[in-house]
């Protein structure tokens, strides 16, 4: 199992997206974007441990959370997918759930595969 993601490393991970989420700056390189990506799906895990959800965002990262039936083969019932802006916008509070859902930049398959309890991540509120 890997170390806890402290919440100052994920903070971290997330600021140097910030600007670009707004539409202020460039895209950042894509270690960068990765690095955001992949810190803060971790700590969605850490935080809704389980394994009943698949989280994916292409071509960074994809985990399991939340509390259920545990999935081991094959694709799991219950997949979250997006691209790794609208990801980052979820996870940062510029993007509600809903607003994602409506809008097709997510798509969320399977009775457990609703993140609006889960986002945005606290520490980035």
């Amino acid at each position: 199992m890997p170390a806890p993601i402290p919440a100052d490393d994920l903070r971290a991970a997330v600021a140097p997206v910030r600007l670009w989420l707004d539409g202020e700056a460039e895209q950042p390189p894509r270690a960068v974007v990765g690095a955001a990506v992949k810190t803060s799906a971790r700590w969605l895990a850490q935080q809704v441990p389980g394994r009943s959800v698949e989280v994916r965002v292409p071509p960074h990262v994809a985990v399991q959370c939340i509390e259920g039936p545990r999935h081991t083969r094959g694709t799991p019932p219950n997949v979250v997918e997006t691209d790794a802006a609208t990801w980052l916008r979820l996870v940062t509070g510029r993007l509600t759930w809903d607003e994602a859902l409506a809008q097709g930049k997510v798509t969320a398959s399977g009775n457990r595969a609703d993140l609006s309890r889960n986002l945005p991540l606290s520490p980035l509120r």
